[in-house]
């Protein structure tokens, strides 16, 4: 669905804008090694496109090699994942920074520990107090997909600031409907498209709420 490519262009978008904006994710898995360590690909991805100059490292509390959910990663890592140094590394972080993009991992039913303690991707978003924006595919089978965790999300209560639709084609009637049908199902407006290649994004209705 992209949720890397869409943070690095709201990034960039801000800081071209004038706005002091820094990423951050708090577990990443499927990471690749580069001169002998672990490089976090998400993380260098927005680093560039959003010219961020900084190590990508310093933006992921916890970094694994193996592409598989994050539980699993740190089960094979023999680590264990704590929500106080996520909170802690992301208040180290936003102090250089006016405005944060925070990067889920996985989708919103996402674990990322599973043994006596039970830690969610929702226990950051609600660690952090973050607003969420939905990231979705715009073509078949994301109605179903979109509308399943916009209900999910609103279940745990979080404030939902729109849907952003990925892969989008304005001259596609599917998608077109696509759209559509997602705000009619959700009462929750989709906020951008993004067409595939996309440098940039429209930022004016994803701050106007």
């Amino acid at each position: 669905m992209g949720k890397t490519y869409i943070s690095s262009l709201i990034v960039k978008g801000l800081r071209e804008n004038n706005v002091n904006c820094g990423y951050f994710k708090g577990v990443l898995s499927g990471a690749y090694l580069e001169n002998d360590e672990l490089m976090p690909g998400d993380a260098k991805e927005v680093c560039i496109r959003a010219n961020l100059n900084c190590n990508p490292k310093d933006l992921v509390s916890y970094i694994f090699k193996e592409p598989v959910s994050p539980h699993l990663a740190a089960k094979i890592n023999n680590e264990f994942i704590e929500l106080n140094k996520i909170k802690e590394d992301f208040h180290k972080l936003i102090k250089n920074y006016d405005f944060m993009v925070v990067e889920g991992c996985g989708g919103i039913v996402c674990p990322l520990r599973f043994d006596d303690k039970k830690i969610m991707l929702t226990h950051i978003i609600n660690l952090l107090n973050l607003p969420i924006i939905i990231v979705a595919n715009g073509g078949l089978g994301t109605i179903n997909d979109t509308v399943l965790t916009v209900e999910y999300a609103k279940s745990q209560g979080f404030s939902i600031i729109g849907i952003i639709l990925n892969n989008y084609d304005e001259n596609n009637m599917m998608h077109i409907d696509n759209k559509k049908m997602i705000e009619e199902l959700t009462n929750i407006p989709v906020i951008a498209c993004v067409k595939e290649d996309d440098e940039s994004i429209n930022l004016s209705l994803i701050f106007k709420r």
